[in-house]
């Protein structure tokens, strides 16, 4: 099976200020050696916004390993001058599409201020796939969806909130699942055991991972960790969807394990 993570990231300097591991560096050889005990064939890098040359690191690892990494990027959208990137956004190595968390101190409300805007129909007309980090931002990004039915949407971590576990953070969850209606919005069900306080296989979370896959279909969810923040190991992380879920198997579970990832970001990735 073709076993490909949607959400993880790597770093050389600068430590997290948030959940991640607190360590100055998560480089593409640790990542690489994890991968391989792990049984992950590839990756998306989402270069983090802690590291101030992350796209350049991202694009570099890349580079040396276009079949096992590839990349969502970022950049400021509120500086004009960065708007003609989206033109040649795919000349870089390994580069794909495009990821926007907005965490930084200034940027929570790009999403809803008007400041990304001009970002949706430039990135449909590229065809350029778009991941956004959107708790509470779910209203927005079926308003986008709809105004721009050819840009594919990745919503990250299943739009939970960081730090939520087991009922309380799915609480709202039918606000995900109301967005299942447009076709060019996917959910990356990354970050899965962080959101329970059971240990492996997390059971009191697998009915909310159904109800995901059976609103947007193996098509549209994508298996993945951000595994410098799971509580357990990656290897974990792939068996509680390959081994502890009885209604994902067959066809269906290779392609949330991978196969509708790299279709939905154009990843032409063999194996």
């Amino acid at each position: 099976m073709l076993i490909v993570d949607a959400q993880v990231h790597i770093w050389t300097s600068g430590t997290p200020v948030n959940i991640h591991r607190q360590v100055a560096a998560y480089t593409k050889d640790e990542l690489l050696r994890d991968m391989d005990e792990a049984g992950v064939r590839a990756v998306v890098l989402h270069p983090p916004s802690w590291d101030a040359r992350s796209n350049e690191v991202a694009i570099e690892a890349a580079r040396q390993h276009r079949d096992r990494l590839a990349i969502l990027g970022f950049f400021d959208v509120s500086r004009p001058e960065n708007r003609s990137l989206i033109e040649r956004w795919k000349d870089q190595p390994g580069m794909l599409g495009l990821r926007f968390a907005f965490l930084r101190p200034g940027e929570e409300n790009w999403l809803v201020d008007g400041t990304a805007d001009w970002l949706w129909p430039a990135a449909e007309r590229a065809g350029l796939p778009v991941g956004l980090l959107a708790p509470n931002r779910l209203k927005a990004v079926g308003e986008i969806a709809a105004k721009h039915p050819n840009l594919r949407l990745l919503v990250d971590h299943m739009a939970r909130p960081r730090g939520s576990k087991d009922d309380a953070g799915f609480a709202d969850l039918g606000d995900l699942l109301a967005l299942a209606k447009y076709p060019n919005v996917a959910v990356k069900a990354t970050g899965a055991p962080s959101y329970s306080s059971d240990a492996y296989p997390y059971r009191n979370i697998h009915k909310y991972l159904e109800r995901i896959f059976n609103a947007f279909g193996p098509a549209r969810m994508f298996w993945g960790t951000d595994i410098t923040r799971m509580p357990c190991s990656w290897r974990q992380c792939v068996t509680l969807f390959t081994e502890e879920l009885p209604w994902l198997k067959g066809r269906d579970l290779e392609l949330v394990m991978g196969r509708a990832l790299c279709d939905w970001i154009g990843w032409k990735l063999g194996g």
